[in-house]
């Protein structure tokens, strides 16, 4: 079992930067790529970013350029800074961690993130 723990979530100013950190306990070995989802309300769970465990990102065409993902071995920690904030990023944004032995994906409960001026 993988725990996950999102923290720095909040409100922000349209064009203001924002940086979320998953804290990951338990089984860390079995996890093969990290990432940050997000749901807006009344739309569907999307990707937002992922990183494996060989340092290899992934990104929404829609965070390009502003997002940027993480990765701190020794803290089992995955970051995910967000610059350039419109108020389309608003969204609940949750952690996810996949195991690459049985592809069972764990997930954080979520931490809320409202771009408004």
């Amino acid at each position: 079992q993988v725990q996950l723990v999102e923290s720095g979530g909040g409100l922000v100013q349209p064009g203001g930067s924002l940086r979320l950190s998953c804290a990951a306990s338990g089984s860390i070995l079995s996890i093969y790529v990290r990432g940050w989802y997000r749901q807006a309300p009344g739309k569907q769970r999307e990707l937002v970013a992922t990183i494996t465990s060989g340092d290899r990102t992934n990104y929404a065409d829609s965070v390009k350029g502003r997002f940027t993902i993480s990765r701190d071995n020794a803290k089992n920690t995955v970051d995910l800074q967000m610059n350039s904030l419109t108020p389309e990023d608003t969204a609940v944004y949750y952690c996810n961690a996949r195991n690459r032995f049985s592809g069972m994906d764990y997930w954080g409960k979520g931490t809320l993130v409202t771009v408004s001026s």
